[in-house]
């Protein structure tokens, strides 16, 4: 059995605490910390991206030191000449757009001398999302030290890319509010405050990535009635898995803007 209160997935829990970071000033931090604990994620960029051709750098967080010059250059210019660029403007919609896997061998040699050779970065990763006219880019680096992204690591971004681009998207659209708490969303919104008491508790934890055996010492119950209470609460909610019971967490806390 695993120790009170250790989880089962910590990347699931990592997922969660940044999505509840959104509108509050430690969201770049949490937002981090969260890459790094899934797939070791060492830097992050996020840009807005408009229909009409401009761009701004929205995030610069991470272990590479000139990445605000490299934020500013990127939207200054470089930006029009991002061999993705026509994979994001091909993607206008509501879907997640995961990128090709980085080949150093798609940038032109200036771009590669500023911004891979220079600055010691060796991989990416990246994702993107649409909401009306913006799209929000988000990118996942690895420096020399690191080496680059594992298969597995790879897969992991790509597993929670959509809950990551549309937590970056909601965070930064104009007047965010901060988010309420899981306490405050079981409370309040339908469907999670049509569970039971009992069951809105162990929804909760699952969410904080607890294991079924750390979620029954918690709450001093069986791990019998853990598993029926989970039962019920997922065939309330019409779901059948955490990945999905999160889903509803993060649609409830997009709110009446959404993600168009």
């Amino acid at each position: 059995m695993r120790p009170h209160g250790t989880p089962v997935n910590p990347a699931a829990g990592d997922v969660t605490s940044a999505v509840l970071a959104i509108g509050r000033p430690d969201f770049p931090n949490v937002l981090i910390d969260t890459l790094r604990r899934h797939a070791d994620v060492g830097h992050c960029m996020v840009f807005a991206l408009s229909r009409a051709g401009a761009a701004t750098c929205l995030l610069d967080a991470g272990n590479i030191p000139t990445g605000g010059d490299l934020g500013a250059a990127y939207a200054g210019q470089f930006h029009e000449t991002d061999p993705n660029r026509d994979a994001l403007f091909e993607g206008e919609g509501a879907a997640p757009i995961m990128l090709p896997a980085f080949a150093p061998r798609m940038y032109g040699a200036r771009y590669r001398k500023i911004f891979f050779h220079d600055s010691g970065i060796v991989d990416k990763c990246a994702t993107a999302i649409w909401t009306g006219d913006t799209c929000f880019y988000v990118n996942f680096y690895r420096i020399t030290t690191q080496g680059r992204f594992s298969a597995a690591q790879r897969e992991q971004l790509q597993m929670i890319a959509p809950a990551i681009g549309a937590s970056v998207a909601r965070h930064f659209q104009s007047s965010p509010t901060p988010s309420p708490s899981l306490a405050e969303l079981f409370a309040t919104r339908a469907p999670l405050s049509n569970l039971t008491p009992r069951e809105q508790e162990v929804c909760r934890r699952i969410l904080l990535g607890l294991s079924s055996e750390a979620i029954s010492q918690g709450l001093g119950i069986s791990l019998h009635s853990t598993l029926t209470y989970r039962k019920r609460a997922y065939q309330r909610l019409g779901i059948s898995s955490q990945n999905e019971l999160f889903a509803i967490v993060l649609g409830l806390l997009a709110g009446p803007h959404g993600l168009n």
